[in-house]
């Protein structure tokens, strides 16, 4: 059993300060010292503590070099992104997006149905190398998404492998300067020494499997490093949050034993294992056989948003309690309860378009707090699931704005120390332990 990351309250006033450029984690299997001179490193993390700190204490406005500074230091790790669905149909991520670009139209994978698509036209979607250099990102598992209908002709394992080609190729190949391909936590951390966006795998929709433990092994060895069990389909052997209440869907009551062998054999090899999108009983017969941590690699709070997508207070303890983390989803409908009930209501009336009330960035702020609050600053992380949501929260629209989410955490308290774990730390940990589990 992996020892329980430990609880602790939201962040308060007058926080303590933390040595920005000679910090060192608490676990020093993960996170690293930046290269500074000794002198520039005292002086600077002495200003910047000061900075922080009278923030916290008198709720002054951060400037943005505080953010800047946050930003480089923290090594921010986005658990899921959805560019790999317009790369491959040719979607040149180079230069930045801009209106009238001729970019595939977004996806709303909320709907089963092969290479679906909301009815907006094209538009400049969440993510291009400008932008992410913007938003300081430092590494991000792109997502190998396989819809559910390639599962009724046996080609989904055959989708899987072009989408992994585009991330391998499109992505990381094509760009040579940006990006790097990355395995583990320790590579994480070189490309961010190198000054490189760290481009990982996760592949969405365990029906790619088809059901097969070999064809998992041929992924891990391809670069995948999570498997999302489910997507919004219940496949042979989990079953799914996106149909566990339709009668025509055959369910099984969780896993089933071929499910229990996949768990296992993504824990022999060191692959995490995602519980995004799976049924609520799913979810817990995964923690009963799981041997490593698993992650929720884009998830938010049901609490704050009661949509079956969401994880319950109960749960997100549960997986913290394993040392997994929930990585914040930044879909409206999924941080707001009246984005939910607009979205709701434009569905019945047969519209897929985004929800009038779009969630904000304070709903973001707010999901993060509550994992905090009942599971610990250990428990919670980022997956945007940019690029594969139709509606992304006003003040975070893009891969661009994560320094608004830094500076609002800033302004609500959080510590450097904090903001370093959230962004990266918890899902470097965890993926420490899941390639620790391989090795025993």
């Amino acid at each position: 059993m992996i020892a329980p990351s430990p609880a602790s309250s939201p962040p308060k006033k007058g926080a303590r300060r933390v040595d920005l450029y000679n910090y060192e984690p608490e676990n020093p299997k993960f996170g690293h010292r930046r290269a500074y001179n000794k002198p520039m490193r005292i002086a600077a993390s002495i200003l910047l503590a000061a900075a922080v700190a009278g923030t916290a204490q008198q709720r002054r406005p951060v400037t943005d070099a505080i953010v800047g500074e946050v930003q480089r230091s923290a090594i921010l790790i986005d658990t899921h992104n959805d560019l790999p669905s317009h790369t491959i149909d040719g979607f040149d991520i180079g230069k930045r997006a801009t209106e009238g670009d001729k970019r595939a139209p977004e996806r709303d994978k909320r709907v089963p149905e092969r290479d679906n698509r909301s009815p907006e036209g094209p538009h400049m979607g969440h993510t291009d190398i400008p932008r992410l250099r913007e938003g300081g990102v430092g590494a991000v598992f792109f997502a190998a998404y396989v819809a559910a209908n390639y599962a009724k002709d046996r080609t989904a394992a055959h989708r899987a492998l072009d989408m992994i080609d585009t991330i391998r190729h499109d992505i990381v190949a094509q760009h040579p300067g940006d990006f790097v391909f990355a395995t583990s936590a320790a590579e994480i951390e070189a490309a961010h020494r190198q000054g490189k966006i760290a481009a990982l795998i996760g592949l969405e929709g365990g029906h790619a499997l088809e059901d097969d433990p070999r064809v998992l092994r041929d992924f891990y060895a391809l670069g995948v490093r999570y498997v999302t069990l489910t997507h919004t389909n219940t496949n042979n052997w989990a079953d799914s949050s996106g149909d566990i209440t339709d009668r025509t869907v055959k369910h099984h009551d969780g896993l089933t034993p071929l499910g229990r062998q996949m768990i296992a054999a993504m824990n022999q090899m060191g692959m995490m294992v995602d519980i995004s999108h799976v049924s609520d009983k799913t979810f817990w017969d995964v923690l009963e056989v799981a041997k490593a941590p698993p992650i929720a690699s884009h998830s938010s709070c049901r609490a704050l948003s009661n949509v079956p997508r969401n994880m319950t207070d109960e749960m997100i303890v549960a997986l913290a309690k394993m040392g997994g983390v929930i990585q914040i989803n930044f879909d409206c409908e999924f941080l707001s309860q009246k984005s939910a009930d607009a979205l709701k209501a434009a569905r019945a009336k047969g519209s897929k378009a985004p929800p009038e009330l779009p969630a904000t960035l304070a709903d973001v702020v707010e999901h993060i707090d509550h994992v905090v609050r009942i599971a610990g600053i250990g428990a919670v992380g980022i997956g945007s699931d940019f690029d594969g949501v139709p509606c992304t929260p006003t003040g975070l629209e893009d891969v661009s704005k994560f320094p608004n989410l830094t500076r609002a955490l800033l302004e609500k308290g959080y510590t450097l120390d904090d903001i370093r774990k959230i962004y990266g730390g918890n899902t470097l940990r965890l993926m420490r332990a899941v390639e620790s589990a391989r090795k025993e």
